[in-house]
Parts: structure tokens; sequence; C-alpha cells
């Protein structure tokens, strides 16, 4: 893993429009583990993904139903939004989803997945958020695996 590399984002605005940036550089078996206490940012993040890929929906955060499917749009990738906050550790119910098979053909960004997601491919990318006291988001990434040699080009174009 190459050092980890930190932006600050002072409006919701600009968590939104990285994520954008994010979303147009994913493709067909990505795996985006989002990470960060309640509040962080993690759901405006997804939606600035999913705009990005051009994927059709509403995105909002899965909590109750644990995964929701975005069709693919212009750029042809599927999004899968996970939110495993309610799994609490309980990975069982994690591969009852099938997020393995999804990941051949569908870019996947895990909510609250750190700790439990990583199995599903040593090429993955953390993105660690935290909104500090004077509201401003605090992007962490920390490429594992082929993302090492992506991130340098993503964090020139945010």
């Amino acid at each position: 893993m190459v050092a980890a590399l930190t932006h600050l984002y002072p409006k919701p605005e600009d968590t939104m429009e990285f994520g954008r940036s994010l979303g147009r550089s994913l493709r067909a078996g990505d795996l985006v583990l989002l990470a960060g206490p309640l509040g962080a940012g993690k759901t405006t993040l997804t939606r600035g993904i999913a705009d990005g890929l051009g994927v059709g929906g509403r995105v909002s955060s899965p909590t109750f139903v644990l995964a929701r499917v975005h069709p693919a749009g212009a750029a042809g990738v599927p999004l899968v939004h996970v939110d495993a906050y309610r799994l609490g550790g309980d990975l069982s119910q994690l591969d009852d989803l099938d997020l393995d098979t999804d990941l051949e053909r569908s870019a996947i960004v895990v909510e609250w997945g750190e700790g439990s997601a990583e199995r599903l491919s040593a090429d993955y990318l953390v993105v660690r958020l935290d909104r500090r006291e004077d509201d401003v988001r605090e992007v962490t990434l920390e490429p594992h695996g082929t993302w090492v040699d992506r991130v340098p080009e993503l964090a020139k174009t945010s």
C-alpha cells in the first residue's frame, strides 16, 4: 500500500464533486469501501459516484435493504450500493448478497464495509471520511492492489 492521500472539502457539494470524479474513473470490478462515522458524508459521496457513473435511480442509503443496484448509464457500468451498518460484523449476510458475482460486472460501493468487504477483492479503495467540527469533510484515500497505481491519477482530478 502507498501512503494515504488526504483532501479537505469545505462543503457537501465539494464532497459530491469528488464523488463525481471518482465515479467517472470507476469500471466493472471496482470495489470502494467507505469508512467514517454517521454524518461524515458517505451517502453524499455515493450520490456523486453514481452521478459520475451516470447510473439510473435515486441514490439513498440502503440501510434497511442492505443493497441497491443502480442500472448502468452512459458509462456502461452498473453500481451496487451496499450499506453494511446493520450487519454489525455478521459476514454471513454479506455473503448472502453474492457481491463477488456482482463485482465481475459492476462497481461496488460499500458503506461501513471496512473489516468485512475487503475479502471480495485484493484490489479495493478505502475512502475514509471524517466531518470535522468546522463541518469540513476530511477525505483520505487508502489504495490497495491496482488502486495504488490509479489513486495518483484520481488525485489529479479532484
